[in-house]
């Protein structure tokens, strides 16, 4: 097999400067004196770090916010917008602060640029202060850095795989990319199979797991450290794995809590988390997929796939709009005797250029999937779209091509695993 395609899509420089990092599960007031703030308030709520946050705001100022929590609890953050001379703004925020309950943080968006100013509001307790006018990615890195501790742990990235439509090869070129990002580009890695009845990651890395995602799952707050790598099945030095029981002999109906206790864990244990999608649309895989640094959609070049990707990308990028968009990954290409649609006709009904095409070339792929292997054990050069992929990825994410830093606490159980 050979690449036929690798086309570069320039990516939003939106999310540039925003942490991975998302916003705890906390309650935020925000009180706007104009409608340019309210709408970068608006956007900032529906932005995917936010996602825990309980964000509510309405038009008004200093005084509305002191009537309303006059005789009311205040929230853990309030987000105060103030056009008034800094003598006034100090003296608003005085009467405010008599009505604060002890732990709630002020956050104030004002007009004036001056370094003496904000050193005062420092000195007065405020939180942080923006200059207005200022964008929903600013806030949010803002109201990130608010609840970041000094000794929080740094964050690896997740990228979620799904298809267009179920037999696509989602899942295939997610574990192949996980192991290209593992054992090629050596980063610590975990993924994830998140398709429990069905999913094919322990026949693909032939590795048989009584135990793995359901439990993680499962624990909720007994989760920790040391559950959580007794858990993981060992693929090769920097590639760990969470099995899918892959039987059906219960409904597995999962909670977004207990989604986002598993993905917390796992980025805190790995450079790069990959999580192997089913193809389903339920509160808790959109969740997943939305909250995802990178999204990669597969699909074959024919109608339903066509569809089916014109309505991922665009849920997507109306639920990620500080975000690029996700990445497109045509497979399968070329299957004798199947129709198809052109790829110029595909790219532009979607609207997104695919990051690869990979031509149909049964063979390796039929050779890895029945022995357990990975297509680079197979046929090397027939890997060349994962390696694509995860340097994309890589570039993403402002990460080096090779290398690569092991984080948590996979690296300091593995003592032969060499330094980057």
């Amino acid at each position: 097999m050979t690449l036929i395609s690798t086309i570069s899509e320039p990516q939003s420089t939106l999310a540039e400067a925003l942490s991975n990092r998302p916003v705890p599960k906390i309650r935020i007031a925000a009180f706007c004196e104009t409608t340019e703030t309210h709408d970068m308030v608006a956007l900032a709520a529906i932005d995917r770090r936010m996602m825990r946050a309980n964000i509510d705001f309405q038009m008004g100022g200093t005084k509305t916010a002191i009537r309303q929590y006059s005789n009311a609890p205040t929230p853990d953050l309030i987000l105060l917008e103030r056009q008034v001379p800094g003598d006034l703004l100090l003296e608003e925020l005085g009467r405010l602060a008599e009505v604060c309950d002890a732990g709630t943080r002020v956050l104030v968006i004002g007009a004036s640029n001056d370094i003496r100013f904000y050193r005062t509001l420092m000195d007065r307790g405020i939180s942080d202060y923006l200059v207005s006018p200022t964008d929903a990615p600013t806030l949010i890195t803002a109201i990130g850095r608010l609840y970041e501790g000094a000794d929080a742990q740094k964050l690896g990235r997740t990228c979620a795989f799904i298809g267009a439509k179920g037999g696509v090869g989602s899942s295939t070129i997610a574990h192949n990319v996980a192991s290209t990002l593992a054992d090629r580009l050596q980063y610590d890695v975990i993924l994830a199979d998140m398709d429990l009845p069905f999913g094919t990651a322990g026949l693909d890395f032939n590795i048989d797991s009584a135990q793995g995602m359901v439990e993680a799952l499962e624990s909720g707050d007994k989760l920790d450290e040391l559950l959580f790598e007794r858990l993981l099945g060992k693929c090769s030095e920097r590639l760990r794995m969470l099995v899918a029981p892959a039987t059906l002999e219960r409904p597995y109906d999962l909670g977004e809590e207990d989604v986002d206790a598993f993905v917390d864990m796992a980025r805190t244990s790995a450079s790069h988390v990959v999580l192997d999608m089913p193809h389903l649309w339920s509160s808790w895989a959109r969740r997943m997929l939305v909250a995802a640094d990178d999204v990669v959609v597969t699909a074959v070049p024919d109608l339903a796939n066509m569809r089916n990707t014109k309505s991922l990308v665009e849920a997507l990028r109306k639920a990620r709009p500080n975000d690029a968009p996700p990445r497109l990954v045509l497979n399968q290409i070329g299957v004798p005797k199947r129709p198809e649609i052109k790829i110029a006709d595909f790219v532009k009904a979607v609207g997104l250029d695919p990051l690869v095409a990979i031509p149909f070339d049964p063979k390796p792929f039929g050779t890895a999937a029945n022995n357990g292997q990975m297509i680079f054990d197979v046929a090397a050069r027939s890997a060349k779209p994962f390696a694509a992929i995860s340097e994309a990825l890589l570039e993403s994410s402002g990460g080096k091509r090779r290398g690569g830093k092991g984080w948590g606490f996979l690296s300091r159980l593995s003592p032969r695993r060499r330094s980057a």
